[in-house]
């Protein structure tokens, strides 16, 4: 009897677990779909990291809101260097959002803890912009808000990279 619990309790806690946060995943869906690509980057001793990854997050899960999206979670401390080229050497959360038009890559960046509104509203205008560039011809004029840049390249072989589930 202890055995099936046991079992039965893996299978829920395995189910209800997210997909596989890495970015060098989030960024092979990104190239293979053309969906916007969102990372979060944060650090396990950052308080306002915390309540994005335990409060904010899934309730943007629970929305349906990242299905929009290739998503992958960057902890600073472990992949400094790529969080680095991500954030540009700046502060901790930050959450920022790669789409690929005609005219090359587009990034946008919201910094600091938010409210899942402002997060929701944040993701729903990059997938917007996404989709209006797909249905422009090549020569269209893009925003001039956003500077052009790719998102960085996954961390080597070897480089550590975890995925994160949230609880």
């Amino acid at each position: 009897m202890t055995a099936l619990v046991l079992a039965g309790m893996l299978q829920w806690t395995m189910a209800a677990a997210p997909p596989s946060e890495s970015y060098a995943e989030a960024r092979q869906v990104v190239e293979t779909t053309g969906k916007p690509m969102l990372v979060m980057v944060g650090a396990e001793w950052c308080g306002p990291c915390q309540k994005m990854r335990t409060q904010i997050l899934p309730r943007l899960r629970e929305r349906g809101t990242l299905r929009s999206v290739a998503f992958a979670h960057v902890d600073a401390d472990a992949q400094s260097r790529l969080a680095a080229e991500l954030t540009g050497g700046g502060p901790v959360p930050q959450l920022v959002m790669y789409r690929k038009t005609p005219q090359g890559w587009f990034r946008r960046k919201l910094v600091g803890v938010q409210p899942v509104e402002t997060v929701e509203r944040f993701i729903q205008e990059g997938v917007e912009l996404a989709a209006g560039a797909a249905e422009q011809p090549a020569g269209a004029p893009e925003p001039a808000t956003e500077p052009k840049q790719p998102p960085p390249a996954p961390p080597q072989r070897g480089t550590p990279a975890r995925a994160v589930s949230n609880p």
